[in-house]
């Protein structure tokens, strides 16, 4: 059975009918009374191919064309090439398409697919779109960033300058309510096509390689071409290793489909094919035209997205459990010719647990890019309206990003930024290609942006072991740029690359790249290695980090991590890092490639970061006070210059005294205490004196002490009792010598005086007391002495300070014991 869809130029074209063809009518009348719609369909339904066609035949693009935003470029392609066949033309002609590196169109194209970022840059040159009159944003549901703002940015301008724009929203699994009430548009569903899809999981978790798992998948009779969804390019590179023994055992092909595969390759993997065909894609499937013949569907669960870290304010890939819509989009995959299977390798009760949506772009990755655009456009980002705003610390973070890359000025963008802005790269890769300008290597800069977004090139793991013309040790970029120009040289043939040990559609992608860039024509600059690394650190300046011994990061900013052990910038004191992952949690990141960085590069490109900072120090281990002398990057030392204080400074008096102090008192001798404790009782005794409490007493005796020193070694043999007349005046030197001696003359001997009691007191044997009658004094006679009479065996007979007293009653009663125990000394009647 057919259905006529229309007209096309006098030549009627007659197609199979779709379940969205009842629906065109709707959809158009919406567009043209309303100018917004939100339509819903199934899988298999015909959305991408049949409205765009419905548009074109109902004369909605008389006064304009009608642009298409598809998530990936295979989707654009193939979208393009159906559309254009059901019309009976060529690609390029009515219908057309444009992606990044490509495009086939001509000044007939009237129905345009592209990727999300070519509308992007379409608003920036040229804010009012004009002669377009319609943009459908299709598979919204997946909610890359660019999809979010150009929605933003479609429904401002259709608010205010272009109220004849009209905007339409598709998606196969999308939850249509907030898309509606956020542009007041009405909402279409279509049915899909009727064709089931049979769905099983696994019985049990099955930690096997995902090699084991698709194989055994493979060994049951399974209807139709098979397509295997896997989370990235080197998963795939690894079951189709698996699968070779089957596949010649079969005659069945087995082939790759992902980004970084070149057209031919991807056009390989699509087109029909009358033999088993097994394809091994990523998520750039998920989305697109029907593949011709595949009935079968085997689902990791998986896919790689981009994430971006709050906490280190680095980027990278993770592998991610997808969401239930987007295991659905996959299964109708299955589903749109015939009746289907979908083999999961994941049980039923993970799928139940998953998220029903993937979380957006907008709201997990960096938006340096997002906001560089906006800038541009003079427009804030915080105060668009957006179908999910952005989070404020995300925006704060690009905002300073850019800042750093002297992209921004007050308002707009700067001289630097307008020079970024021509490039459609991430602004830190835009800014590598404008520095590369300004040091006079266009050349070499273009090639390492396009190295740098392309990613590995390598298909071996030993392209880091290359002998090239540049020193490793200076930059793990080095062996890529000399693979990829060593393959350029030689034409880019197919040989050559797989010599080079290089990944052949990822050598074509960076050539396309390349190509689109445009730099300094073909002519092939030769620079010092310092100038390409001096041009990556203005392109990372927030990626700065000392290296430790142990191959441990210390970043500019707070955050760190470690070096791969492959790098070949272990022996740099620094390294900026052009690519990392986020490790497990606290423990940082991982930096893959990095490149050598010197503190001198970093003083001449940001001096405005720069911070010099001087303190003194007490080290205690040397027992001197340092002169630190630090200059920092930011919150990053650079350089550091440690050297002894001079004592003239009267800071380091100061810092010698606080820190001889933290250590104790023991360190300064049984002298310095026993005069803290002789000060601490002639200040009870002649209050006018004023003199401190102990603590600060000490504190004053140990500044006044270290005048003119610069450690410890400085305070040997200082005599702290002219310190303390320095310090007190010698009035109160004076009174310290005659009110508080530090010993008492006894008959035989001298007597060291104890100051460490309330009252000062004596300890000396019975015997060296004979022969005086009176009580000792101190403190000019007010203070009687308190006496520790000690019998031979030095343990006290008596404490007192009545020393006649004791002579004429208690030593009485204890001579007869004390002379029977101690014959040999002398015990005499009368001891005075």
């Amino acid at each position: 059975m057919e259905a006529r869809i229309g007209d096309t130029g006098g030549m009627e074209t007659r197609l199979s009918p779709l379940p969205i063809d009842v629906l065109l009518p709707e959809i158009l009348d919406a567009l043209k009374i309303r100018g917004r719609l939100v339509l819903t369909a199934d899988p298999g339904a015909g959305k991408t191919t049949r409205v765009p066609r419905a548009l074109l035949d109902g004369g909605l693009l008389e006064a304009g064309d009608c642009w298409i935003l598809e998530p990936r470029r295979l989707a654009a392609r193939l979208a393009a090439m159906r559309v254009a066949e059901e019309l009976g033309e060529a690609v390029g002609e009515r219908v057309g398409y444009a992606v990044r590196f490509e495009q086939k169109t001509s000044r007939a194209t009237r129905v345009r697919f592209v990727t999300e970022g070519l509308l992007l840059r379409r608003l920036q040159e040229d804010p009012q779109l004009k002669g377009t009159s319609t943009v459908i944003l299709d598979e919204f549901h997946e909610r890359h960033l660019h999809t979010d703002l150009a929605l933003a940015l479609l429904k401002r301008l259709q608010a205010t300058t272009r109220p004849d724009l009209r905007i339409l929203v598709m998606s196969a699994t999308l939850d249509a309510a907030p898309v509606a009430a956020f542009l007041d548009a009405p909402v279409l569903h279509s049915e899909g096509r009727p064709h089931p899809v049979e769905v099983r999981h696994t019985s049990r978790t099955d930690e096997r390689p995902l090699g084991d798992r698709v194989l055994e998948a493979l060994d049951h009779r399974l209807p139709g071409h098979v397509l295997v969804f896997l989370p990235g390019a080197a998963e795939i590179r690894q079951v189709q290793a698996r699968l070779e023994g089957w596949a010649q055992a079969t005659g069945a092909s087995v082939l790759p489909l992902h980004g970084s595969l070149s057209l031919e390759a991807q056009k390989a993997a699509v087109a029909p094919s009358d033999t088993l065909k097994v394809i091994l894609s990523t998520n750039v499937a998920e989305s697109s035209v029907t593949l011709d013949g595949v009935r079968t569907v085997i689902d990791s669960g998986l896919a790689r997205e981009a994430v971006h870290s709050p906490w280190t304010g680095l980027s990278g890939l993770r592998t991610v459990r997808i969401s239930q819509a987007r295991i659905l989009q996959r299964t109708g995959r299955a589903g749109r010719q015939a009746p289907g299977l979908s083999l999961r390798l994941f049980q039923e009760q993970d799928f139940r647990a998953r998220e029903a949506f993937d979380v957006p772009e907008l709201l997990r990755s960096d938006l340096a890019e997002l906001v560089m655009a906006l800038r541009g456009m003079e427009l804030d980002p915080a105060r668009l309206a957006w179908l999910e705003a952005p989070p404020a610390t995300a925006l704060e973070a690009a905002t300073e990003l850019l800042r750093r890359l002297g992209a921004l000025a007050e308002r707009g963008l700067s001289s630097t930024g307008r020079a970024m802005a021509r490039w459609p790269l991430h602004p830190r890769l835009a800014r590598l290609l404008v520095e590369g300008e300004a040091l006079g290597i266009p050349d070499t800069a273009a090639r390492a942006a396009v190295l740098l977004e392309v990613g590995d090139l390598q298909a071996r793991r030993d392209l880091g072991a290359r002998r090239g013309p540049h020193q490793l040790g200076d930059s793990d970029l080095w062996p890529r740029l000399d693979a990829f120009v060593e393959v350029e040289a030689a034409g880019f043939g197919a040989g050559a690359i797989r010599a080079a040990g290089l990944d052949l559609g990822a050598v074509q992608q960076a050539r396309q790249a390349l190509r689109s860039l445009k730099v300094a024509g073909d002519r092939r600059d030769v620079p010092s290695d310092d100038l390409l690394l001096q041009a990556l650190l203005r392109a990372f300046p927030d990626r700065v980090a000392r290296l430790g011994s142990s191959g441990t990061l210390k970043g500019v900013g707070g955050w760190g991590g470690r070096l791969d052990a492959a790098s070949g910038c272990r022996s740099a004191a620094f390294i900026v890092a052009l690519d990392a992952e986020e490790a497990s949690k606290g423990q940082g990141a991982l930096v893959r490639m990095a490149s050598r960085v010197e503190p001198e590069w970093v003083m001449d490109a940001f001096p405005e970061d720069l911070e010099e900072e001087t303190t003194l120090v007490y080290q205690k281990e040397r027992g001197r006070v340092e002169r630190r002398e630090v200059l920092r990057y930011r919150d990053l030392v650079l350089d550091e210059v440690v050297r002894a204080a001079d004592p003239a400074d009267p800071a380091v008096a100061d810092l010698l005294a606080e820190g001889v102090l933290a250590g104790g008192l023991e360190g300064l001798g049984e002298g310095f205490a026993l005069l803290l404790d002789r000060a601490a009782f002639l200040g009870r005794q002649r209050p006018e004196l004023d003199l401190p409490g102990r603590e600060i007493l000490a504190r004053r005796l140990v500044a006044e002490a270290v005048q003119g020193q610069g450690s410890l070694k400085g305070l040997a043999g200082t005599d702290w009792i002219w310190t303390f007349t320095s310090a007190f005046g010698s009035e109160a030197g004076k009174l310290l010598d005659s009110w508080c001696p530090t010993h008492l003359q006894l008959p035989r001997r001298r007597a060291a005086i104890q100051y460490d009691q309330e009252q000062p007191w004596v300890a000396s044997r019975l015997q060296d007391f004979l022969g005086m009658k009176d009580a000792p004094r101190i403190a000019g006679g007010r203070v009687p002495l308190v006496l520790h009479l000690l019998a031979p065996n030095m343990r006290a007979v008596q404490v007192t300070t009545d020393l006649p007293g004791f002579w004429q009653r208690a030593y009485q009663e204890l001579r007869p014991a004390l002379s029977r125990r101690y014959p040999r000394h002398d015990w005499p009647e009368n001891p005075t």
